[in-house]
Parts: C-alpha cells; structure tokens; sequence
C-alpha cells in the first residue's frame, strides 16, 4: 500500500513540476510580448554573460590547457552591465546588488591585468636597455 502511495505522489509532483514549466514558459511569452524591447535587452545582456564561457573554452581548446583570455573579462563586463540595467528596470535588488558587485569583481581583474602587462613591458623595456648598454 505504501508503495502504491508513495507512485502516486511521485506522479503528481512530476505534473505539477510540469504545469508550472509551462506556467512559467506562458509567463515569460507574455512578458516578451508586453515589454520587447527590455526582453531583447535582457537577452543580449545573456548571450554576452553567457558568450565568455563559450569564448574561454574555444582559446581553451586551442591552447591545449585551460586559459581565461582578456576578452572573457570584458565580455563579462558588458554583460553585466547590460543585466544590471535590466535589473534595475525590474526593480529585483538581489539581482542589483549581485551584478554591481560582480561588475565590480570584472572591472578589477582588467585593471589587474592591464597593470601587469605594463609591468611586463616596463621589465622588457629596461632589459633591452641593458643590452644595449
């Protein structure tokens, strides 16, 4: 009996988890029909965040070993701007919060690089001074 109980709750849960994926998918319908503009907003905003993973696995694979390029922090800065925009307009502050400090974290690791590659060309420079002298 208590197998028989414990199948048919399992049927009903796996219904429910169903109606509401489609709920949500009519709700996300309606909402692209009623707001475009912020909707497309948002994906663009998506394919960007979501891109640079995309990006870092092909340099990864061409490297032969895992590699973040330049380019995936820029891409995750755009992306997170654009998302941290759209959030605002939807008035979510857990998603504010999240891409402003994310956006942040991004906008550092650039500065970070940047600052070591002019370190880099500095110590180059003075080596080729040396050579020379």
């Amino acid at each position: 009996m208590m197998h028989n109980d414990n199948t048919r709750l399992n049927v009903l849960r796996r219904q429910d988890m169903w109606e509401t994926l489609v709920t949500s998918i009519q709700n996300a319908i309606l909402q692209i029909k009623l707001d475009p503009w912020w909707e497309a907003t948002a994906l663009a905003g998506e394919v960007v965040f979501g891109g640079r993973f995309i990006l870092q696995w092909i340099v990864s694979e061409r490297k032969k070993r895992s590699y973040v390029p330049t380019a995936f922090w820029f891409m995750s800065i755009v992306g997170s701007i654009i998302l941290l925009i759209y959030s605002i307009h939807i008035e979510k502050p857990v998603l504010i919060l999240a891409f402003t400090i994310n956006t942040l974290i991004y906008m550092r690791n650039i500065h970070l690089i940047f600052r070591h590659k002019k370190v880099v060309v500095k110590n180059m420079n003075i080596n080729m001074e040396d050579k020379n002298e």
